[in-house]
């Protein structure tokens, strides 16, 4: 299975600086340099999942109009001199002039798992107790008459609840709740097999 690389974009104004990361991530598998300069409005493409930004050279002001044009995209300080930590504090990871390849290949890649992560923790953070027992009551093979009279709520409170639990899950079948289930501990496998 062939992944996607991820786009980078790189603001600075150092051909020297360019040139170097260029090169180090195109030794890398899973980054691509999109676009490169020290100019915002070169930056039309939105499917960008890393800015690499010298803070030095873009106000505070063109920085949030970035964060405005790719929300979804990390912002990476590149640092070469002093940066007071205020500023530091509005960039997603840091890379320095004195890091080697691998350190920076691995600011950049720590940066995107820790999006991935974060979205896949959301989900369960977002069910409700009540939700975890419907999908518990689900998962047990549980009707949705059955599920409204066992908490006694309606048959249309259960299908409200049973919609929230496959978006915020993003899983459609009950064997898929199941197996979900049975990963993030809210049932024992002997439960099941009654």
């Amino acid at each position: 299975m062939k992944t996607s690389k991820h786009k980078v974009v790189i603001i600075e104004q150092s051909e020297l600086l360019i040139k170097g990361l260029e090169q180090i991530l195109s030794d890398s598998s899973i980054f691509t340099i999109d676009s490169v300069g020290s100019e915002l409005s070169n930056y039309i493409n939105s499917n960008i999942d890393i800015v690499i930004i010298n803070p030095n050279i873009i106000s505070q002001n063109k920085r949030t109009k970035i964060r405005e044009l790719y929300p979804s995209a990390k912002i990476i300080a590149m640092l070469y001199n002093y940066v007071d930590r205020d500023s530091i504090k509005q960039f997603d990871d840091v890379i320095e002039i004195n890091n080697n390849s691998f350190k920076i290949i691995q600011v950049l890649e720590s940066s995107i798992k820790k999006d991935i992560k974060k979205d896949n923790q959301a989900d369960m953070e977002e069910l409700s107790d009540r939700e975890k027992e419907i999908l518990v009551a689900v998962a047990k093979g549980l009707m949705n008459k059955e599920i409204a009279n066992l908490h006694n709520i309606s048959v249309h409170t259960v299908m409200s609840h049973r919609k929230n639990i496959s978006r915020k899950t993003r899983i459609r079948t009950v064997s898929g709740l199941l197996v979900y289930a049975l990963l993030n501990n809210l049932i024992e496998e002997n439960e099941v097999l009654k």
